[in-house]
C-alpha cells in the first residue's frame, strides 16, 4: 500500500515521516510513472500557485487529475486549494486539479506574519495543527466535515477526498493522516 507524497514543492518529507510513524509505506513522487505505482497520494501545503505551474511543466497535471478521480488523495493548505473546484483569490494562471465541489479563499487567515497554531477538534481528538497563510473552507457544498477550529470547518472529505486548511504534519498531528491510511486500506 504505498502512498506517494507529491515531491514538487512544499512538507514532502515531513508528511514522509508521518505517513511512515503510522506504518504507512511513503515515497516520494516527482513523475506520472511513480504516481501509478501508488495506491494514494498527499498533495501538500506550500504554495498553490507554484506546485500548479510544477504540475503542467513536470506533466503531471493530467495524471494527477485522472488519479484524483479513483484513488483516495488528502491535500493540506495548498493541496486543499488545488483540489477545490472553486478558489477567491486564485491567480489567472493557476490550475486546478479539483476533484473537491468546495469553495476555498486563499489566505484567508492572513499572510505569513498571522500564521498560528490552534486546536482543531475531530469527532473523538482534538489536536494541535498549524495554520500558515491558510485558506478558509467558504462553502463545503455537501462534503464530510471531519474538523472543525472553533465553528469553522478546516478539514472535510468528499468520497476518496480529503482536504485540510491546516499543516498537521508540523505539529505531530496525526488523527487527519489515520482517517486517510483507513480509507486507503478499505479502497
Amino acid at each position: 500500500m504505498p502512498i506517494g507524497v507529491l515531491a514538487l514543492q512544499g512538507d514532502v518529507r515531513e508528511h514522509i515521516q508521518l505517513l511512515t510513524e503510522l506504518g504507512s509505506s511513503a515515497l516520494e513522487v516527482k513523475t506520472a510513472d511513480q504516481l501509478a505505482s501508488c495506491d494514494a497520494l498527499v498533495i501538500p501545503g506550500g504554495e498553490s500557485t507554484t506546485i500548479s505551474k510544477l504540475l503542467v511543466n513536470f506533466g503531471l497535471m493530467d495524471p494527477v487529475k485522472d488519479f484524483v478521480s479513483s484513488k483516495p488523495v488528502l491535500g493540506t493548505c495548498a493541496g486543499l486549494i488545488l483540489l477545490s473546484e472553486e478558489v477567491v483569490g486564485r491567480r489567472p494562471d493557476q490550475q486546478l486539479i479539483g476533484g473537491m465541489p468546495i469553495t476555498v479563499e486563499r489566505n484567508a487567515y492572513g499572510g505569513q506574519t498571522h500564521s498560528f497554531e490552534a486546536q482543531v477538534d475531530f469527532t473523538e481528538v482534538t489536536e494541535s495543527a498549524a495554520f500558515i497563510r491558510a485558506p478558509r473552507i467558504a462553502d463545503v457544498k455537501g462534503c464530510d466535515v471531519i474538523a472543525r477550529l472553533g465553528d469553522e470547518p478546516v478539514a472535510i472529505r468528499h468520497a476518496n477526498v480529503f482536504g485540510a486548511t491546516f499543516h498537521p504534519e508540523l505539529t505531530g498531528a496525526k488523527e487527519l493522516h489515520r482517517q486517510f491510511i483507513n480509507a486507503v486500506e478499505s479502497a
